[in-house]
């Protein structure tokens, strides 16, 4: 496994360098909004190489929380690497995690190549794994809360959007358990009479 790439650059395409290391040269795809020094420079790359059949592939990025979101995104169904760096070239990591976490589907929806549908598969299956990167420890335990909201409400039959909704107007949790979330959520999704207390 090649996790890191670091040497000269020896020139730049579009979402591609070449780097020299110790006399060879690796082609490695980047992001669309990676910044490259010019031929002559050095770069650092974080690496993921992606093995298939018939190539071997080289995605770099330029931090680790770049490289960790792409993994992120290639676990969710129907999204390979190529369509992992368009959605990293198009938001960045805290643009993204905040897409993610909060249902933002117009924000999905604007990279080429993602459609709704998929966008909404992206929420509900990652959308409990990432958090806003100012998020603090605080918030982790009302994010744990919230995914067991979200889990619920998907198993009484509302779609992602209806889901991210809700999740949005609940606001903060003020310490409440799943358990009242839930019930506050289903009333706000027009379900509340059915909850008993």
């Amino acid at each position: 496994m090649i996790a890191r790439v670091r040497g000269e650059v020896l020139e730049r395409h579009d979402g591609a360098v070449v780097v020299d290391v110790g006399g060879v040269g690796y082609l490695v795809h980047v992001p669309g909004s990676t910044v490259l020094p010019a031929p002559g420079g050095v770069v650092d790359l974080r690496t993921v190489l992606h093995v298939r059949e018939d190539a071997h592939t080289l995605y770099g990025f330029a931090t680790a929380e770049e490289r960790d979101l792409f993994e992120l995104l290639r676990s969710a169904n129907g999204v390979g690497p190529r369509l992992a760096l368009a959605i990293l070239s198009a938001l960045r990591p805290a643009a993204l995690r905040t897409a993610l976490a909060d249902g933002d589907l117009a924000a999905l929806t604007a990279v080429p190549g993602v459609g709704r549908k998929l966008a909404e598969r992206l929420v509900l299956e990652l959308g409990d794994r990432v958090a806003p990167a100012d998020v603090g420890a605080a918030a982790a335990t009302e994010a744990g809360a919230t995914a067991e909201v979200r889990a619920a409400l998907a198993g009484f039959g509302f779609t992602t959007a209806e889901i991210a909704r809700a999740v949005r107007e609940l606001g903060p949790s003020e310490g409440e358990d799943a358990a009242a979330l839930l019930r506050r959520a289903l009333r706000l999704l027009g379900g509340g009479a059915e909850v008993a207390r």
